[in-house]
């Protein structure tokens, strides 16, 4: 079969692929940018990858006709506080269009739990695009779920920084709001049994796990899983602004996606229905197994994909092609080299830089500028990385970007995604015996010159001590 999956470089859709390709099904991958999607070696017999923008209607003409099913998987929810909305809906009709041009027979979509009378304006885009979905010329299969729990989930990397960071929280309201989490791992069993399954044709079903838990029954669960102590108390005086507030500056996630999520968990999203896990067979796992297994993945640095890794997670929207050649007009740059003793050492240390491992010396003024960054409205630090050792064009590195990463020929390109006032590579190639180590400024206006000179005093030892020890 040929299936359809669009979000392809999402936290479902990347975990979703590896599944289809195990089944042996031919899977037209839709990316915006082709240079940010890693496909692995053994899949790539099996795999298609089509770039594609929703909101452009002619780009869905590189959509085959041929195809058999398609996951649906576009959210824009963290793209603009505003109008996130309206592109979805956008988004939608001409995805519908163009599907219903094609051979294909089923669409199925992962939605949000919508069983309040008063939407919160993301489950309501959400609902809207599944009624956009039923118009089609196809069976629609809509699996709506809460909270869902596994390494890398936006949900479960902010319950983990919040756990990890505060013994003692003051917290809004709405932590007692209830909801039915569900393990990533059933959600995926539920999208790949669904598949052209007439079972599922033409509806909607909620999917959960065992347990109804308030936000705070979550925290303290996590906290429980990790043994630690920590204290909870809700007071009724924090705003949705302070309270996404709160969530920007405790937990690595934006500011735009979390005011999008205080304006969910106001609103109960706990199963209508479970008549699916009959349908399907499928017995989903409790809140404490799922935090195990996610704990467990990040321990083994095996995390399979990361809402960080997302473009929604910072500021970077344009395709990485149009950044990979480093400028020099009109730049300053801070160009370094030494003569490496073990270059395959040197690469590790490389492919290791950031997140737990820092960037080697002055990691304390590193985190001083990430929380400058944070101050201002950037990204930070906390972002960190999705794995320890291995890096793909497209992941997040704390506040960059990595717009190239070629380990076999030594050389990573990073794009800052901090607030400046312009743009700021970081390059690191080896040639020969020699690693080159480039930081490239181009400044906008006269408070761009001015930045560079205001930090240029720390580049001497910055650089030259992150030099010196990926040599070592």
């Amino acid at each position: 079969m040929t299936i359809l999956l669009t979000g392809a470089t999402g936290y479902i859709g990347k975990r979703l692929l590896p599944i289809l390709v195990a089944k042996g099904h031919h899977v037209v991958c839709c990316v915006r940018d082709k240079n940010r999607f890693f496909v692995p070696t053994e899949y790539r017999n099996q795999v298609e990858v089509v770039e594609i923008d929703f909101l452009k209607k002619e780009s869905l003409l590189k959509i085959p006709e041929s195809i058999d099913a398609a996951y649906y998987l576009i959210h824009s929810m963290s793209s603009s506080i505003a109008n996130y909305d309206e592109l979805e809906r956008i988004s939608a009709e001409n995805f519908v269009e163009r599907a219903n041009q094609t051979q294909v027979k089923q669409v199925i979509y992962l939605s949000g739990i919508v069983n309040d009378q008063s939407l919160s304006k993301h489950l309501s885009s959400r609902k809207r695009v599944e009624t956009i979905l039923s118009t089609g010329n196809f069976a629609a299969t809509t699996l709506r779920a809460g909270i869902i729990v596994g390494s890398g989930s936006a949900s479960f990397e902010i319950i983990r920084d919040l756990v990890n960071r505060l013994p003692v929280m003051v917290t809004p309201k709405w932590l007692n709001t209830k909801c039915q989490p569900i393990a990533i791992n059933d959600v995926l069993e539920f999208l790949s049994k669904s598949l052209l399954n007439p079972v599922t044709y033409n509806q909607s079903f909620d999917i959960g796990g065992p347990d109804i838990l308030t936000y705070k029954e979550m925290l303290l669960g996590f906290a429980k899983a990790k043994k630690l102590k920590r204290w909870i108390f809700t007071v009724p005086v924090m705003t949705p602004k302070l309270s996404s507030y709160w969530l920007y500056f405790v937990t690595a996630t934006s500011y735009k996606l979390a005011t999008a999520l205080v304006s969910s968990m106001k609103v109960e999203v706990v199963c209508k229905d479970t008549h699916i896990n009959q349908l399907l067979a499928v017995t989903p796992m409790s809140y404490e197994m799922a935090l195990s297994k996610a704990l467990l993945k990040v321990e083994e640095d095996q995390v399979a994909s990361s809402w960080k890794d997302s473009l929604v997670s910072g500021r970077f929207k344009n395709n990485i092609s149009e950044f990979l050649k480093v400028p020099k007009k009109g730049c300053f740059i801070d160009r370094r080299k030494k003569e490496i003793i073990n270059r395959e050492l040197t690469i590790e240390r490389i492919w290791s830089i950031g997140g737990e491992t820092g960037w080697y010396y002055g990691n304390w003024l590193w985190n001083i500028r990430g929380f400058i960054d944070k101050l201002v409205g950037g990204v930070g630090l906390r972002r960190g990385r999705t794995n320890k050792h291995s890096i793909h064009a497209g992941d997040v590195l704390d506040f960059w970007r990595v717009l190239y990463a070629d380990k076999e020929k030594g050389k990573l390109i990073l794009f800052a995604e901090m607030k400046l006032p312009g743009e700021a590579w970081l390059e690191f190639k080896i040639i020969g015996n020699t690693l080159y180590q480039s930081a490239t400024f181009k400044p906008r206006g006269i408070w761009g010159k001015l930045y560079w000179y205001s930090v240029f005093p720390f580049h001497g030892f910055i650089f030259e001590g992150m030099l010196n020890r990926l040599i070592r």
